[in-house]
């Protein structure tokens, strides 16, 4: 299933022992689109301290009540590295959490680049002669930093083949694997009222200097596509109408 990551601002995190804070951000890969980390505001119990958690420590969502649970206790979040989420946050910073957290890397081999554990999963500790081999990588790893913050990235001017057609404000993941399906555009400053979808697969490049996404689609193949409803569940067969509009064959996986 298809979430917003917008709507999950403001859920509660709950520890194997008590509460962590509140969901307040997330940090995904750009070179793979797959949300790597979700900034948790701890309020006052850890002096308003924002940590990194991982999508692989969550249980099953209570999506209801909107809460994630972790399998995770208060101490050992309180223990954790202390970085700051303001600034850029570099490999070496990685490196000290997940060995801190024992979590599987996502980085530096075929197997965990590209792909997220489902959030139910128990993946394998590394070795510690994997640990070792990225530790001595670190410095190159920092000039590639692929880590970007929805906050920063939402607001995003969008810019089509033959000019800007609007903004970033959404960003749409699947639920099992936390990777983004979809960026939701907002185009009321050309098209008044009309929200879309927009596939990272569609995008030409995303230029961090000039703070602008840029789609390989036209002005008019927007104009026609499909309109996305916030208010309603992306089903399988407006996916379809959607990807058929832009030519694009997908088979959601179930």
């Amino acid at each position: 299933m298809l979430q917003s990551l917008n709507s999950l601002i403001g859920y509660k995190i709950h520890a194997t022992d008590g509460f962590l804070g509140k969901v307040d951000e997330f940090f995904f890969d750009d070179e793979f689109w797959v949300v790597r980390y979700i900034v948790v505001d701890t309020g006052g119990w850890l002096s308003y301290r924002k940590v990194l958690i991982s999508p692989v420590a969550l249980g099953t969502p209570d999506w209801k009540t909107e809460s994630l649970p972790v399998n995770l206790t208060c101490e050992q979040v309180r223990n954790s590295p202390d970085i700051d989420t303001k600034k850029t946050i570099f490999r070496q910073h990685e490196i000290e959490l997940f060995r801190y957290y024992t979590w599987p890397y996502y980085w530096g081999n075929d197997f965990y680049s590209g792909n997220l554990y489902g959030i139910n999963s128990a993946p394998p500790v590394p070795m510690k002669e994997e640990i070792g081999n990225q530790e001595k990588t670190t410095e190159m790893t920092q000039e590639e930093q692929h880590l970007r913050s929805t906050n920063i990235v939402s607001g995003y001017h969008i810019h089509a083949k033959d000019g800007d057609i609007g903004h970033v404000d959404d960003f749409i993941i699947d639920q099992k694997t936390w990777t983004i399906q979809y960026l939701v555009a907002k185009t009321r400053n050309w098209l008044p009222g009309k929200t879309v979808l927009i596939s990272p697969k569609w995008l030409k490049e995303v230029s961090w200097i000039e703070e602008k996404v840029i789609v390989d689609l036209t002005q008019d193949a927007i104009r026609n596509s499909p309109e996305y409803d916030p208010s309603k569940i992306i089903t399988e067969e407006y996916e379809a109408e959607l990807h058929k509009h832009y030519g694009w064959f997908r088979k959601r996986k179930v």
